[in-house]
C-alpha cells in the first residue's frame, strides 16, 4: 500500500468500516475520524472479544497507532469519557495515541432534550435519529452558537457562552436555568482532568507528520446515502460523511487524501426512517437480519434488510472517487438459492439508471431485478480468493462490471482474520 487511505461507506451506514479500518490500520500510522458522533457504531473483535467505538478511531486497538479526532466531530464528553475508561480498562493505552481537535463542537444535555421534541412532533415522519444529541450539535455549529472543545479550558468563557444557549433552548426545559448551568459546569469540571490533555492542533499534526512521511487513514463514519447533502435529504445524518469531507473535517488539502476505499454490504441495511427501494417484506429479510447480526451497535434498534442496489451504489462510488471497495458480509448470502441485484428503477413508465435527486420520485420508483444462482456453500472459513465458489465470483464480477470499480477485499466474518484479499489497494 502507498500513500494514504481513505475508508467511506457506500450505503446507508452499517457496512463495516470499523472492522476493514481495523484490518488495515497495521500498515498505517495515523487513524483520524473526520465526522460524525457517538450516533456511528464501529464493531471489532479482537480474540473473540466484541468492541463497540463510538468516537475513538477502530485503529487504536493496535499499539503502533495514533488516533485522531477531527474538528468535523461532535462530541459528548461523558460519552468520551466513558469510551476512553473501557479502552484502558481493556489494556489500551490511550497515553501520546489519541489526540482531540480543540475545534471540536460539543454535545450537551438540552441537544438531546431538543431532539427527543423535535422526533415526537413528527410522529410518522420522524426521521428515526439515534437521539443522541448530534443533529442539534451540528445545527448550533452552523448557526454560529456552539462550543468547541476548546472552551472546557477556560471556565468563564465556557459559563457565559452556555448561559446563552440555555436561554436559546429555555422553551425545551421546565427547570431552573441555574440549576442546569451549575449541573452542566460540574460535569465538565469532573471529566475536564481526563479530555485536555489529549487537545491538540490536529490540522497542523497531520500537516508535520505527512512531511516526515507517515502514512494517514481516514475513517469515515455512516455511510453515503446518510450523508447531509448527498443522501436521502431529509432522512439522513448531519454530516458530511462522503470522502469530501475529509478535507472539511480535518482541515487538510484533497491533494494529501490518497486512495478512496469504498465499504458495502454484499446486500443493503437500513435503520430509521427514509426511502429504501430494494427493501425486502419478506421472510428473506428475516434471514438476513438473523444470520448478519443485523441490529444496531448503537441503538439495538433492527435493521431493515434488501437486496443490493446498483444503481444507489454507482452513485455513491461516483461522489466518493472510490478506486476499489470492500464487500462486507458475503457469507450472510451462502444459504440462498437465488440472489437479486437492482440494476434500474422503474418510475411510472421510465426505466432509470441514474439515481434520483428528487426524493418524492425516489419514492415512486421501484426496483428492476437481476437474478443470480446462490452457491449454497459455506464461505465463513475460506482465506483464498481462489476457494471462493464459482457463483459467488460471478456476483462480485457482476458488482465490479455494473460500479466499473474493483474488489480489492472481502469480509466473510467478523474477526481480522476473516478477511480475503482480492488484489492490493494503492
Amino acid at each position: 500500500m502507498k500513500g494514504n487511505l481513505a475508508i467511506v461507506g457506500l450505503q446507508w451506514g452499517d457496512e463495516g468500516k470499523g472492522k476493514i479500518v481495523d484490518v488495515l490500520s497495521e500498515k498505517y500510522d495515523i487513524i483520524a475520524r473526520f465526522q460524525g458522533g457517538h450516533n456511528a457504531g464501529h464493531t471489532v473483535y479482537i480474540d473473540k472479544e466484541k468492541v463497540i467505538l463510538h468516537l475513538i478511531p477502530s485503529g487504536i486497538l493496535w499499539k503502533h497507532t495514533t488516533c485522531v479526532i477531527g474538528n468535523g466531530v461532535v462530541i459528548d464528553l461523558k460519552a468520551l469519557k466513558s469510551e476512553m475508561s473501557m479502552l484502558e480498562n481493556l489494556g489500551v493505552s490511550l497515553e501520546r495515541r489519541l489526540l482531540i481537535s480543540k475545534k471540536a463542537h460539543l454535545i450537551f444535555p438540552y441537544h438531546v432534550t431538543y431532539e427527543n421534541q423535535c422526533e415526537e412532533s413528527l410522529a410518522e415522519k420522524k426521521i428515526g435519529t439515534t437521539m443522541r444529541g448530534v443533529g442539534p450539535s451540528y445545527e448550533d455549529k452552523i448557526g454560529r452558537r456552539g462550543i468547541q472543545i476548546a472552551d472546557i479550558e477556560n471556565l468563564q468563557y465556557l459559563k457565559e457562552k452556555l448561559s446563552l444557549n440555555i436561554d436559546y433552548y429555555k422553551h425545551y426545559y421546565r427547570v431552573n436555568k441555574n440549576e442546569i448551568l451549575e449541573a452542566m459546569l460540574n460535569e465538565i469540571v469532573h471529566v475536564r482532568p481526563h479530555i485536555v490533555p489529549y487537545l491538540a492542533d490536529v490540522t497542523m499534526y497531520l500537516t508535520d507528520k505527512m512531511e516526515v512521511g507517515d502514512k494517514i487513514l481516514f475513517e469515515g463514519a455512516q455511510g453515503t446515502m446518510l450523508d447531509i447533502d448527498h443522501g436521502t435529504y431529509p432522512y439522513v445524518t448531519s454530516s458530511s460523511t462522503v470522502s469530501g469531507g475529509i478535507c472539511t473535517g480535518l482541515g487538510i488539502s484533497p491533494t494529501k487524501i490518497g486512495s478512496i476505499l469504498g465499504i458495502m454490504k454484499a446486500y443493503v441495511t437500513r435503520v430509521g426512517g427514509g426511502v429504501f427501494p430494494t427493501e425486502i417484506y419478506t421472510n428473506e429479510a428475516e434471514i438476513i437480519r438473523q444470520k448478519g447480526k443485523e441490529y444496531g451497535a448503537t441503538t439495538g434498534r433492527p435493521r431493515r434488510c434488501g437486496w443490493l442496489d446498483l444503481v444507489a451504489l454507482k452513485y455513491a462510488c461516483t461522489i466518493n472517487g472510490c478506486e476499489s471497495l470492500a464487500v462486507t458480509k458475503l457469507d450472510v448470502l451462502d444459504d440462498f438459492d437465488k440472489i437479486k441485484i437492482c440494476v434500474a428503477y422503474q418510475h411510472k413508465n421510465e426505466i432509470l439508471t441514474d439515481f434520483p435527486s428528487e426524493l418524492w420520485i425516489l419514492q415512486e420508483c421501484t426496483p428492476v431485478y437481476k437474478e443470480i444462482p446462490g452457491w449454497k456453500t459455506n464461505t465463513h472459513s475460506l482465506k483464498n480468493y481462489d476457494d471462493v465458489p464459482l457463483q459467488a465470483k460471478n456476483y462480485l464480477k457482476a458488482i465490479e462490471d455494473y460500479l466499473g470499480c474493483s474488489i480489492a477485499l472481502l469480509s466473510n466474518g467478523p474477526t481480522r482474520k476473516d478477511i480475503i484479499t482480492v488484489k492490493g489497494i494503492e
